[in-house]
């Protein structure tokens, strides 16, 4: 078929039997991509990462400080992530974005500062300060004015996690993402005490799970975790509901010497540890859940961590079978952070709509997950091998690999 090389502005039909286009194509940078290039600090892209702290971070102008975007495979155009450093006795630039913000302290100490903004009827209004500490998780409102300013000698490091991709994709308007003056005040009315912690427990209201209402969570390392039991036995978990945002999260804990089952679905989840160390398996449901048992051993991927490193429960298309490992002597804690509206339970759908906990539910039984007694035993094996090295008692009873 003949047609102008790319870049080229002419577009000639095709003659009969052929098809138009190039057939072969490179996938085109988005717009959050290109945002992300131009803010000229690193951006890293992988399954996982070991610890945060270790990543390459390069001088941030608009921020202010040092840093580096991290894309994990899987969450392109579903959420994004950056890493942030507070120079010592300093702080970060102002900022004020249409996108919802995350932020869990890797380390250090300080506070940070609130605003809506400014109105004919309220010109200069009040800012609203909290303090923070190394483990403190919190949420920024949506569209609020804030400032992180360290309080130490040292050098402070925020994770954050971002709407930025959904709206900057959508509008691709720098101007709107960064100058919009609406003030979403059902999510932010500048009361003084917006962020004080709130320990209360009430069910979800879509899973009727553990949550707690609370913007603030001052040390999500050592918070109070109500038992679950869904993902291994004595399993712990919370899921915080704050600032009203689309942002999903949680916080689970599994036993030291016992691991979780494995479990599917598709892209968008980020397990961060904030407590112990382990690793994560993760492979492609079309691998079936004895993969090792099978020869396909060689195509499981895996993620080793400890705090604060970071893996995609399912780094490409489709479900994708994870499970995860602790392998410390401490409990192994992790939170899972899924963005906005990218959970399964929570995405969009007819209301009404009859579900179910498929991801706790084992596979003979019509779930996602797969029962200790179904699972590979490559698993069981390595990881009481993996403990041992480690000076590690197993606490996975004999029992737990019995059929019902």
């Amino acid at each position: 078929m003949a047609h102008d090389e790319p870049g080229q502005t002419h577009w000639h039909e095709p003659k009969h039997g052929e098809n138009a286009g190039f057939g072969n194509f490179k996938r085109a940078a988005m717009p959050y991509d290109r945002f992300m290039q131009a803010e000229g600090v690193p951006v890293y892209r992988g399954i996982g990462v070991h610890r945060v702290q270790d990543l390459p971070m390069q001088p941030w102008k608009r921020l202010g400080g040092r840093g580096s975007y991290i894309q994990l495979y899987g969450t392109e155009g579903l959420w994004g992530m950056y890493v942030v450093e507070i120079p010592a006795r300093g702080a970060l630039n102002i900022e004020q974005h249409t996108y919802e913000k995350q932020v869990l302290v890797v380390d250090g100490r300080g506070s940070t500062e609130v605003w809506q903004h400014p109105t004919p009827a309220n010109p200069n209004p009040k800012r609203t300060t909290f303090e923070w500490q190394k483990g403190s998780l919190f949420s920024i409102p949506l569209n609020a004015g804030h400032r992180f300013i360290n309080a130490t000698s040292s050098p402070a490091l925020l994770l954050c996690g971002t709407s930025a991709p959904n709206i900057i994709n959508l509008m691709d308007s720098m101007e709107f993402v960064f100058g919009c003056p609406w003030n979403f005040t059902d999510r932010f009315s500048g009361a003084a005490d917006y962020f004080k912690p709130k320990d209360d427990l009430e069910p979800d209201p879509v899973r009727g799970l553990a949550m707690r209402r609370t913007n603030l969570i001052p040390d999500v390392v050592n918070c109070e975790l109500p038992l679950d039991n869904r993902r291994s036995p004595g399993y712990r978990r919370i899921q915080p509901e704050m600032a009203q945002q689309r942002f999903h999260l949680w916080v689970g804990q599994h036993e030291n010497g016992r691991y979780s089952k494995a479990h599917k679905h598709e892209s968008a989840a980020v397990l961060i540890c904030i407590k112990g160390k382990g690793y994560t398996y993760t492979w492609p449901e079309v691998l079936g859940p004895t993969p090792w048992k099978d020869g396909r051993g060689d195509k499981v991927l895996r993620q080793d961590y400890e705090p604060v490193g970071l893996v995609s429960a399912a780094p490409m298309s489709g479900d994708w079978y994870h499970q995860h490992f602790g392998v410390s002597k401490e409990a192994l804690r992790l939170t899972a952070w899924f963005g906005p509206n990218n959970h399964s339970a929570l995405k969009a759908g007819i209301p009404g709509e009859q579900m179910a906990d498929v991801w706790a539910i084992d596979v003979n039984k019509g779930g996602k997950a797969i029962p200790y007694h179904m699972e590979d035993p490559y698993i069981r094996t390595e990881y009481e091998a993996t403990l041992a090295k480690e000076g590690i008692t197993t606490r996975m009873e004999d029992k737990l690999y019995q059929a019902p």
